[in-house]
């Protein structure tokens, strides 16, 4: 589970309605679920990867949920 929202950046605790949407569901995550760093966000045309300097890689192919 994820301390912080992907989406904002926020304490996932709080309500998201924003973050809780059908085009957010197909966005890669932008911020940590872990420490809610900004993370560098590359887009291609089979997925995309999200690397935090703290916890390191995500991909489309690994994300869960």
């Amino acid at each position: 589970m994820t301390e912080f929202c992907v989406h904002c950046g926020q304490p996932a605790s709080r309500d998201h309605p924003a973050c809780r949407t059908p085009r957010t569901a197909l966005e890669p995550p932008r911020y940590c679920g872990r420490c809610a760093r900004r993370m560098i966000v590359q887009v291609t045309p089979s997925g995309w990867s999200a690397r935090c300097s703290r916890h390191g890689e995500t991909t489309s192919a690994t994300a869960t949920g």
